[in-house]
């Protein structure tokens, strides 16, 4: 009998959590990262297209963490395998910011709140990747859930 409160421990060993008695349902998960830039990579990047030698830096962005949430659950042991019905990115420079919102959508039996975080987590590291010539002042400081709504608990940041 599981008596831990993480759901994820069972008899006290990891295991992956059992949900086939719960009913699927339409579920959206949307996360946000921010990458803060320097001011020599914002001109850069917003002087024309953002790309350099390994191509267009937001688009690249946006397929890796594309990418990235389609392979959650090979990336993080316990989540489990989900079909997804939507990925959408948007990236914005925000001040001396690069803003970066997934927003995944899915009809299951378990939530995508892993697959949005992995999402932003990914295109921030593309971002870094591709920028890290310019400056090595980049920094990714925020990863979080902005919100989610289907399943037990709708959440929404404040």
């Amino acid at each position: 009998m599981n008596e831990n409160i993480f759901s994820h421990i069972i008899d006290q060993k990891p295991g992956m959590v059992d949900i086939s008695h719960k009913q699927s349902s339409f579920r959206v998960a949307c996360a946000y990262a921010r990458v803060k830039i320097p001011s020599v990579l914002l001109v850069k990047l917003t002087a024309g297209p953002q790309v350099n030698n390994k191509g267009p830096v937001f688009d690249t962005a946006i397929l890796a963490g594309t990418m990235a949430v389609k392979n959650t659950a090979h990336l993080i042991p316990l989540c489990h395998p989900i079909n997804l019905t939507s990925i959408k990115f948007d990236i914005l420079i925000e001040n001396e910011d690069i803003g970066i919102h997934c927003e995944v959508k899915t009809l299951a039996n378990t939530g995508v709140e892993m697959e949005a975080l992995t999402g932003v987590s990914v295109a921030a590291l593309t971002i870094f990747d591709m920028c890290k010539s310019v400056s090595s002042e980049i920094v990714i400081d925020t990863i979080h859930v902005v919100k989610k709504s289907g399943g037990k608990h709708d959440y929404e940041a404040r």
